[in-house]
């Protein structure tokens, strides 16, 4: 499944309770997700480290799909490698 595949199932799924949910909420389950996505890299679960990096991206992709964002489009900016230097590897310094 590629991601506009994977975004079109999420928008099937679970757009109409994402709705109702709104974005904030949404992004707060989203957010709760990255805190289990950092107690299981903490931990160094494997099994639990594929769950959770599969939560996130399911989550990120509903908040997109209520925001009206194209995941696969919004995708191109890194499609150059870095959009800051336009290098692979980037070479942009640590500091922001």
């Amino acid at each position: 499944m590629n991601i506009a595949e994977f975004q079109r199932n999420m928008k099937d799924a679970y757009l109409e309770k994402d709705a109702k949910r709104g974005v904030m909420g949404t992004y707060a389950w989203l957010v709760e997700e990255v805190g289990e996505l950092s107690r299981a890299l903490r931990k160094g679960d494997d099994v639990a480290l594929s769950e959770e990096f599969a939560d996130v991206l399911a989550w990120l992709v509903s908040l997109a799909n209520l925001c009206g964002i194209d995941v696969e489009q919004a995708m191109t900016k890194y499609r150059d490698g870095c959009p800051r230097c336009r290098q692979v590897p980037c070479t942009c310094s640590e500091k922001p």
